[in-house]
């Protein structure tokens, strides 16, 4: 099989930097930012997203069907989709799958308890191994808002939260309840964050990749650039553009940073910069529904 071509682009990556931070972009396409392109591209990974371990290893030819329909149906089946996360959280997960190569180590969402209910605690629980052999365990947060003033404030509000002891200690809980017995990394990730382990070590071990979306003056004015002249060749001005993109989300990571951040995790920005966000949900809903309906 051919290996799938990355869809997003990390125009901004800087580890140089406490937080480091990176910055991705979606591209376009005949004038226009790749909105219907980045939602196919985001259900292509809904399996991986919304189902356990022990049911995709069940993939068969005979029950793919039904098992992508079992993962459409758990992302969520309401019309108010303006209102939830769970795009969001589908968007961190392919980042972090596509460009920081996690692996899964528990599918929230899989555990809702009923329909339409959203999962608390963190947004992601992926790992990713290391040169020696051994796990990071990364605690996604994600805010896809269409305005990064409130998504800094939001998102800085639920770290200083979640870096509490007692906050921390109950997410373990959760975790280890829900790790999939048949995943390779299972023992090994349990005896990780087994609450005999001193939270310092821990701490050690863990990133907290936040994703922060909202809708991009940048962007916007790269499709208005590229809609006034359709058949000039862009390449003339991408150097143009990406320099601005970079120093937008420069200033973006300032921002985050002047707003106070918990020093007792490694933390990773991440920065998605739209074109409107609202036309990117309407997208992601369309398809959503479109395949919940071809696999009723």
């Amino acid at each position: 099989m051919t290996p799938r071509k990355a869809f997003l682009e990390v125009i901004v990556d800087d580890a140089s930097i406490t937080p480091a931070l990176s910055g991705l972009c979606a591209g376009y396409e005949l004038g226009e930012w790749r909105s219907k392109q980045l939602s196919r591209r985001l259900f292509e990974d809904v399996v991986d997203f919304a189902l356990s371990h022990s049911e995709r290893a069940e993939i068969t030819t005979e029950t793919a069907m039904e098992m992508v329909s079992r993962a459409v149906k758990k992302v969520y089946s309401t019309d108010k989709y303006h209102r939830r996360g769970e795009f969001g959280e589908l968007l961190l997960h392919v980042a972090l799958r596509e460009v920081f190569n996690t692996q899964v180590a528990v599918s929230k969402i899989y555990f809702k308890d009923a329909s339409n209910d959203t999962v608390k605690g963190f947004d992601a629980v992926h790992v990713v191994e290391t040169a020696d052999d051994k796990l990071e365990l990364w605690l996604g947060e994600v805010k896809f808002y269409n305005k990064l003033a409130p998504a800094i404030r939001d998102v800085v509000t639920e770290l200083h939260d979640h870096v509490n002891a007692d906050y921390i200690r109950s997410e373990f809980l959760a975790i280890e309840g829900k790790v999939d017995p048949s995943w390779k990394h299972s023992l090994t990730l349990q005896r990780m964050i087994h609450q005999n382990v001193s939270l310092d070590d821990v701490f050690d071990n863990i990133t907290i990749p936040v994703m922060l979306t909202y809708d991009s003056r940048v962007v916007d004015e790269r499709v208005t650039e590229l809609r006034a002249n359709p058949s000039s060749s862009p390449s003339t001005t991408i150097e143009t553009y990406r320099a601005s993109f970079e120093a937008e989300v420069r200033n973006g990571w300032d921002r985050f940073v002047a707003a106070g951040l918990p020093d007792r995790v490694r933390i990773r920005l991440i920065l998605v910069p739209l074109h409107v966000k609202s036309v990117l949900i309407a997208a992601l809903h369309e398809r959503l529904k479109s395949w919940q309906q071809a696999t009723a």
